[in-house]
């Protein structure tokens, strides 16, 4: 009787356990990030009776306790939203934050990011989210360095990510235009033009004219050229150049004695090849083409995450580049990390300690993919929490039943003796 009494009250303490972590991941169905976690259960003592059999059915229990409960890391279902800070991790991993500069990392799934007063990336409640900064941006907000990407630094060494509200990235203005193509070999004047970037940020134009000189040498041919470089519109002449030029008998360009123009306070050079490569003169259709290098001024236009976690500013002027990475989090045992509250972890002896993944160079990676736009929702399984919650209810039930029973028998057993 004290046997049966002893069992009913251990079932009822732990399955009362198992209830609460059941309702408990039931209860965060809708947080991000969140992990379930499930009760695991082992016999007490176990008696065996005396039997020709060794089989269970030969044996008497003692109750049950809680053994532990374990953490679920399978994957939670990515949900599209419409911020670009939002951002999911798909596979292994932890975001790291921190409640202040000096404060201990704590882990999380949950990537709903956001830009504080100060231009730092938090989560809704305020905790730094840690990473590397590219240290790209200068004391005035201007792009020093455009970068694909951002190398993270070493575990230790993860801080505050800034993202400055007002960032411009530099005029790069042209240094160079190149021309190519085929002058032909009649008389006549060919234009050749090609758009090209000041200092000031402004899109002005140069123009080459090439006139056959009347003076042909005994080989090959001449051309003078001119070359104008303008405002788009025109309005504005900044500079004029003349020079010759001189082909070969095959066409082949000898020599060019125009070289530089005034690209509105900035020099700018004039390439027209070497040999067949470039401008030639031949006895084919006219055709050219041309390139500059440079680029325009931008202003800031927003900020996105990529897959691989670099923070991708992009600007008016279609430039992009990286100004800093998440910092993505792993550990030998995921199971084993403090749970704090619904969605954020601590380290622990079980976790190990935090560590970054490495290429084969040896540089710290994410090791992971990153999805912005999205979030992982929590991986409980409602169907499956609801019928085991059915199931531990029962459970209870038998266990509160069998320690009536017990307690009846007592009081039977002393109404006999008395």
């Amino acid at each position: 009787m004290n046997q049966a009494f002893y069992t009913g009250v251990s079932g009822l303490k732990n399955y009362t356990t198992g209830i609460d972590v059941v309702s408990d991941n039931l209860a965060n169905t809708q947080t991000t990030g969140f992990r379930a976690y499930d009760a695991e259960y082992a016999s007490l003592f176990e008696e065996t009776l005396a039997s020709t059999s060794a089989s269970l059915s030969d044996s008497i229990g003692a109750g049950v306790r809680v053994q532990a409960t374990g953490m679920d890391t399978s994957q939670g279902i990515l949900m599209s939203t419409e911020r670009s800070l939002d951002v999911a991790i798909s596979g292994d991993g932890w975001f790291g934050i921190a409640a202040g500069e000096e404060g201990m990392p704590l882990y999380t799934r949950d990537g709903s990011f956001g830009v504080d007063a100060d231009a730092n990336l938090v989560t809704n409640d305020g905790y730094y989210v840690l990473g590397t900064m590219a240290n790209n941006i200068d004391e005035n907000n201007v792009l020093t360095q455009q970068l694909e990407q951002t190398q993270l630094g070493a575990v230790g060494n993860q801080g505050k990510l800034s993202l400055p509200q007002t960032l411009t990235i530099p005029t790069q203005p042209s240094s160079e235009a190149q021309f190519m193509g085929n002058l032909g070999t009649d008389a006549q004047t060919v234009s050749m033009g090609v758009a090209v970037i000041d200092a000031q940020s402004d899109r002005n134009n140069l123009e080459l004219i090439f006139t056959k000189s009347e003076a042909q040498p005994t080989s090959g041919t001449q051309y003078d050229v001119v070359a104008q470089l303008t405002s788009a519109d025109g309005s504005v002449v900044y500079d004029t150049q003349e020079g010759v030029v001189n082909f070969d008998g095959t066409g082949a360009l000898i020599s060019s004695t125009l070289d530089t123009i005034d690209n509105n306070g900035t020099p700018l050079k004039i390439n027209l090849g070497e040999g067949s490569d470039g401008i030639i003169s031949m006895d084919a259709p006219v055709s050219y083409s041309s390139a500059a290098d440079g680029k325009m001024g931008g202003d800031l236009t927003g900020y996105t995450i990529d897959n691989d976690g670099d923070i991708i500013a992009s600007f008016s002027n279609g430039e992009q580049s990286s100004i800093g990475k998440l910092a993505v989090y792993h550990f030998q045992n995921d199971q084993g990390l403090a749970r704090v509250n619904s969605s954020r972890f601590e380290q622990s002896d079980n976790s190990g300690d935090a560590l970054f993944y490495k290429d084969a160079n040896g540089n710290n990676v994410t090791g992971t993919t990153i999805s912005n736009f999205a979030l992982e929702s929590s991986n409980v399984d409602m169907t499956a929490g609801l019928t085991e919650l059915i199931i531990l209810q029962r459970s209870y039930d038998a266990n509160s039943k069998s320690v009536t029973t017990a307690d009846e028998m007592i009081q039977k057993a002393l109404e006999m003796d008395a």
